[in-house]
C-alpha cells in the first residue's frame, strides 16, 4: 500500500483530529487543562487496542505510557521508545486572540506545531497499523509528557526507565524549518544566584552591601565561561525593595546551552567557584534543571540511514540538522540509544504568534511515520 496516497485520503480527518487537541488548551502549568488534552488523546488510542498506563502527578499532568503491540518478532525484540507531549507554552484563552485556522497549505494556531501534531501523528500512525492489520517488527511505546516544557525530574525518571529496555527512540517534535531532523541538540542548564547583602539607606551606601550589586558581578563573571558555542541566557533578575535602601538580597535565573556534556561540566564548574566580591556579602549557586545535549552519535547515525533509505522509498528525502533548543530525545540519546528528533512536520512560529506547519509534511510524515513503526 502507498501509505502516503492513503494518508492523503486522510488528511481532513487528521486536521479534524489536530482542531480538536488545539482546542483542548494545555499550559504547562494548567494541570486540569493537560489532562483534559493527554487523556482524550490515551481514549482514543484505548479504542485501538493500545494498553495505557496513567503515571498520576500532583504538580504537573499526569504522564502516559502506552503499548501497542502486534505481530512480527515481538516476542524476541526490544521495544520502539515515541515520544509526544501535550502541553505547550500557551495560556488558557490563547484561541481568542489566536484561533485555528487554516490558510492554502498551512494550519495556524497555539501549540499547532509544537506539538499538537506530533499527538495526531502518533494516534493515526498507530491507528492505521491497527486497522489495516500491519505487523509492526517490535512493541511500540508511546510517552506522552505533561511538562516538556519546562521540564520535569519525575518526567525524565520515567522517561529513563522506559527507554532502558528499547532498541531506538522517535521523538515527534516539529521538523527544523525546511523539514530537516535534529539530530544535534544543544544541552541546557538553569542555574540560579542568590546574594546577601546588608541593608542601609541610599544617602550612606557605604554602611551596606549591596546585593543587586553583587549578582552583577557575579554574572560578569560567569559569562567569561560561556565561549566556544556556548550561550548564557539572563533570564530574570529580582531584588530589593525601593530606591532608597540598598539592596540586601538578589536572585537571578540564568539559562545556559552548550554543544557537549563537557560545556556543561565547564560552566558548572565555574559557577560553583564563584566568591562574593564585597567583604560581607553572601554567594549561594545551585542548579535547577538540567537537560543532556543530544551529540551526534554512531548509532544514530546507522538509524538515521536506514530511516533515510525507508524516506526514500516512499519519495520523501530527510536532512540532518542542530538546533539549541532541548527535547526528551536528548535524555534517550544520552543514555546510548539511537535516537531520531524532528520527525514532526515542517513549519515555523513555535512559541511564537504566527506558529504554523504545512500540511503536505504533516501528512507525508505520518507516512513515514507508519512505515517506520511497522519495519524498523
Amino acid at each position: 500500500m502507498d501509505l502516503k496516497i492513503y494518508f492523503r485520503s486522510r488528511q481532513g480527518e487528521m486536521l479534524h483530529f489536530l482542531k480538536k487537541l488545539v482546542e483542548l488548551e494545555s499550559p504547562t502549568e494548567n494541570k486540569a487543562a493537560v489532562d483534559a488534552c493527554s487523556s482524550y488523546l490515551a481514549g482514543e488510542l484505548r479504542k485501538t487496542g493500545c494498553k495505557i498506563k496513567t503515571i498520576k502527578q500532583t504538580d504537573v499532568g499526569d504522564f502516559h505510557a502506552i503499548e501497542y503491540s502486534r505481530g512480527g518478532r515481538i516476542a524476541t525484540s526490544r521495544p520502539l521508545f515515541l515520544l509526544v507531549h501535550a502541553d505547550t507554552v500557551w495560556p488558557a484563552g490563547k484561541l481568542l486572540r489566536m484561533p485555528f485556522f487554516v490558510s492554502a497549505d498551512k494550519v495556524y494556531g497555539p501549540g499547532v506545531l509544537d506539538m499538537k501534531a506530533g499527538l495526531v501523528m502518533a494516534y493515526f500512525a498507530i491507528s492505521t497499523i491497527h486497522a489495516l492489520n500491519l505487523t509492526p517488527q517490535r512493541k511500540i511505546i508511546l510517552f506522552v509528557n505533561s511538562a516538556e516544557e519546562t521540564g520535569n525530574e519525575n518526567a525524565h525518571k520515567e522517561i529513563k526507565k522506559l527507554a532502558k529496555t528499547a532498541a531506538m527512540a522517535l521523538c515527534l517534535e516539529p521538523a527544523l524549518p525546511g523539514g530537516a531532523l535534529k539530530l544535534e541538540r544543544k544541552g541546557r542548564v538553569v542555574l540560579r544566584l542568590e546574594t546577601s547583602g546588608r541593608a542601609a539607606h541610599a544617602g550612606s551606601p557605604e554602611k551596606g552591601i549591596n546585593a543587586i550589586e553583587e549578582i552583577m558581578y557575579q554574572i560578569r563573571e560567569l559569562k567569561k565561561a560561556a565561549r566556544g558555542g556556548t550561550t548564557l541566557n539572563i533570564g530574570k533578575i529580582s531584588g530589593g525593595e525601593r530606591p532608597n535602601v540598598v539592596a540586601e538580597k538578589a536572585e537571578a535565573l540564568l539559562d545556559v546551552r552548550f554543544w557537549k556534556s563537557t560545556d556543561r561540566q565547564k560552566v558548572v564548574t565555574s559557577a560553583k567557584t564563584l566568591s562574593p566580591s564585597q567583604k560581607g556579602a553572601g554567594l549561594k549557586v545551585s542548579v535547577v534543571n538540567y537537560t543532556p545535549p543530544m551529540e551526534r552519535t554512531s548509532v544514530s547515525n546507522r538509524l538515521f540511514e536506514r530511516a533515510s533509505e525507508m524516506a526514500m522509498s516512499m519519495g520523501m528525502e530527510l536532512k540532518a540538522g542542530r538546533t539549541g533548543g532541548g527535547s526528551d530525545g536528548s535524555i534517550v540519546s544520552a543514555m546510548g540509544i539511537p535516537t531520531l528528533d524532528g520527525l514532526g512536520p515542517d513549519g515555523d512560529g513555535i512559541h511564537a504568534a504566527n506558529e504554523h506547519l504545512i500540511i503536505p509534511s504533516l501528512v507525508d510524515r505520518t507516512a513515514l511515520l507508519t512505515a517506520l513503526l511497522e519495519g524498523l
